[in-house]
């Protein structure tokens, strides 16, 4: 599905690619017919927006048997699906479908930089390294027939990616590129419940998560060291491992988290974080 701001993200990169010659042109006439521009080293610093990626078949998926595949129902003593009333993609306001579901949560994303590139004519090629933080939350709930929610959320701390990039400059101090590269990521995870009877416990692993970023953008020099620039990244990490555990607490023994073995594991059907970034670079050419 095309969201709106997918939309806005294209029309933002359209009308900044049709613009930037002119301005470009405008705003740096000194740079008409130089070769000093993108070459050399550079830093930036960058603010924009995180959008998350819609995923309509999001869910929770179980564990009951403790075999490590997330591939059970839970399910009551009479053989009934103990989630019946379903799953949302986001966090849920209360116990029951009824109380509504707060959507994935679109947020800001800011860092910096520091890349060095190679001009070849017409031509640049160059790598840089950066550090982020994305503000994007993104969560998935699901409604047992108690009636209780049950909810998994998770977000960015920190990112550390390093990228190739490789573009085209028509003179007059513009360059158009496309970049990717891998990332490592620290993500932060929540679960909430409505459920008081059973015992929950979260079980993450300390270590990062990998990933990595496509995407392109367009860099005009406004001065003969100072650009500014707009830029699309799409992000993806592989986040498998963190958990919840179930077990009985203050539970009678019928209760369907533990009728298999007496506990069971719960983990988000979507084993990726991914989001679509939107930035405003503004940099210094030494």
């Amino acid at each position: 599905m095309i969201t709106k701001t997918r939309i806005l993200t294209a029309v933002a990169l359209a009308a900044v690619t049709v613009s930037t010659p002119a301005f470009a042109q405008d705003m740096a006439p000194q740079a008409e017919g130089r070769d000093s521009h993108f070459d050399g080293l550079y830093i930036q610093g960058f603010g924009g927006l995180s959008a998350q990626n819609a995923d309509k078949r999001e869910r929770l998926k179980f564990d009951t048997d403790g075999d490590g595949s997330y591939n059970n129902s839970v399910n009551t003593l009479t053989g009934a699906n103990a989630f019946s009333p379903g799953f949302c993609t986001g966090r849920a306001r209360g116990a029951t479908p009824a109380t509504g579901c707060r959507s994935d949560r679109d947020g800001a994303e800011y860092g910096a930089r520091i890349g060095v590139d190679r001009r070849m004519g017409n031509f640049v090629v160059g790598a840089l390294i950066e550090g982020s933080k994305s503000e994007a939350k993104d969560a998935v709930s699901g409604y047992s027939t108690t009636p209780a929610s049950y909810a998994l959320q998770r977000e960015m701390d920190w990112a550390a990616s390093a990228r190739l990039r490789a573009g085209y400059t028509p003179g007059g101090g513009a360059l158009f590129y496309v970049t990717g590269g891998g990332s490592y990521a620290r993500l932060d995870h929540t679960f909430t419940t409505t459920n008081t009877a059973n015992a929950f416990e979260e079980r993450r692993d300390k270590r990062g998560v990998w990933g990595w970023q496509a995407g392109g953008g367009t860099e005009i020099m406004v001065t003969d060291h100072m650009s500014l620039g707009l830029e699309y990244l799409y992000n993806r990490y592989s986040d498998n491992k963190y958990n919840v555990l179930v077990t009985r607490g203050s539970a009678a023994a019928t209760n369907p988290f533990i009728l298999t073995s007496g506990s069971t594991a719960i983990k988000n059907s979507d084993k990726n974080f991914d989001y679509h970034s939107l930035r405003a670079t503004v940099g210094f050419r030494f």
